[in-house]
């Protein structure tokens, strides 16, 4: 049985690949004029391209990982007993490589992707022209994979923005990359499907799908139409043997913007909250609630004094558009809703009992936020923390838990793990992220019993 793989299309450069060679040709009217020795008029996309590839990159990564090691060099006595000196966490520089787009050469401003960046140290940006600069990471968001950096704006050039709510499946597009750390390379193709999503490679799914070839070391390069603008930023790819099969995925350049937007302005996506949960609607489901729709999203639970409860969203309403957006599915409303801003206004249309109703609700801050230990005490810097409540047999139980934890960090130095649940900070019982913060205060010494799977212990960070 042949197994299909869905990866990022970025990586190591190779140290052997096979060369093949393809013959391809676009119809004449999709590409712009050139002439062969006799005049005749020859289709090329050699004009679009002396403009675009040289505001696409190629970025190189540098990135500490801990070598693991066997338990029993952990263990005291059987260092002892073999006279082994202690040692500390071995780690290794790991290189990786992808693509990014200039998308403001005044400002220096380049867009990737999220898991192009993710925990390097050293990020090296190179360009058509043969310089290398040293980039400055400003921000990334792993939910929809984008991250942006900033380089001196010296000598850069800029691919101009596109509109990809107007793409149209069968437009012909280009892509454009460092695929397996050959340097740029263009690759043309159509575009195969649009809105594509449940796949699980990010949180917010809305991808183009292109048979343009994408390969590793290609994650973050420009998908551009055929006029040079850059409508997507190419990300993964489905495959079987970890190379190109002709289905390619990026993400809109208009969800990548407002990301980008929310980057340079706070560094971080500040995302709100509608307090709704939806399904797609099925036959099965208009059939049962007696109504004509061929695509929705039904509302399946509606948090109480959410926003959209105070607007007055029910269980059983259809959603049909959001802020004049047509919506397919459930993963529309997400989509929707993750990328507006705490503050913002939107308009839902409805249909329920038959009735088409307009309902407006106001994006609010989620209540269970996750934030860096760091924000709260040095020692906990690098652990992801996020409140906790859940239901057990013996009754309610609140805390807060420790969701990540990076490698080679102040929290896991100090001996915090991922799944961890802090219970009570300096004697006093923690129930949040806010009863944590007050637990802390401005103490340096950090006194936490943590819950670890069915155990409990102390641990105190100083």
């Amino acid at each position: 049985m042949v197994s299909t793989r869905i990866l990022y299309s970025h990586g190591e450069p190779m140290r052997s690949l096979a060369i093949v060679l393809l013959l391809f040709c676009l119809p004449l009217q999709a590409a712009l004029p050139a002439t062969d020795s006799q005049g005749e008029p020859l289709p090329t996309l050699a004009p679009m391209l002396e403009q675009t590839v040289p505001g696409v990159v190629n970025i190189f990564t540098r990135t500490r990982v801990q070598v693991r090691q066997s338990p029993l060099f952990s263990d005291p006595i059987f260092r002892h007993f073999f006279d082994l000196p202690n040692q500390q966490p071995r780690e290794r520089l790991e290189q990786s490589l992808g693509s990014g787009v200039v998308v403001d050469a005044d400002s220096g401003i380049i867009l990737t992707n999220h898991h192009v960046t993710h925990r390097a140290e050293e990020i090296a940006v190179h360009l058509a022209d043969g310089r290398s600069l040293k980039a400055e990471l400003v921000g990334s968001d792993p939910e929809t994979d984008i991250a942006v950096l900033r380089v001196e704006p010296d000598g850069l050039s800029a691919v101009n923005l596109g509109d990809s709510d107007r793409l149209r499946v069968g437009d012909f597009v280009v892509a454009i990359g460092n695929p397996f750390g050959l340097g740029q390379t263009v690759t043309s193709g159509i575009v195969s499907a649009l809105g594509r999503s449940g796949l699980g490679i990010e949180g917010y799914e809305d991808f183009i799908q292109t048979d343009a070839s994408i390969n590793p070391g290609n994650s973050g390069g420009a998908l551009v139409n055929l006029r040079g603008e850059l409508v997507g930023i190419n990300t993964a790819i489905l495959s079987k043997s970890g190379g190109n099969m002709g289905i390619g995925f990026a993400i809109p350049i208009n969800m990548a913007h407002e990301v980008m937007d929310q980057l340079l302005e706070h560094g971080k996506v500040q995302r709100g909250e509608l307090g709704a949960q939806a399904q797609d609607l099925s036959p099965e489901l208009a059939e049962a609630f007696n109504i004509r729709l061929p695509r929705g999203a039904v509302v399946t639970q509606v948090s109480e004094g959410s926003p959209a409860a105070k607007a007055g969203l029910q269980l059983g309403d259809v959603i049909i558009r959001i802020n004049d957006r047509e919506v397919q599915n459930a993963s529309d409303v997400r989509n929707r809703v993750g990328l507006l801003r705490i503050g913002q206004q939107v308009e839902m249309t409805v249909v329920r009992e038959q009735q088409q109703h307009t309902l407006i609700a106001t994006i609010a801050k989620p209540e269970l936020a996750a934030i860096d230990g760091g924000e709260l005490h040095p020692r906990l810097g690098g652990a992801v923390l996020a409140n906790l409540k859940e239901q057990t047999v013996r009754g309610t139980v609140q805390g807060v838990a420790i969701i990540e934890v990076t490698p080679g960090s102040p929290a896991q130095r100090a001996g915090l793990r991922e799944g961890d649940i802090i219970t009570q900070a300096n004697r006093q019982a923690v129930e949040s992220i806010d009863k944590l913060r007050q637990a802390i205060g401005s103490n340096e010494r950090l006194l936490l019993n943590l819950r670890r799977g069915n155990g409990a212990m102390f641990l105190m960070l100083q």
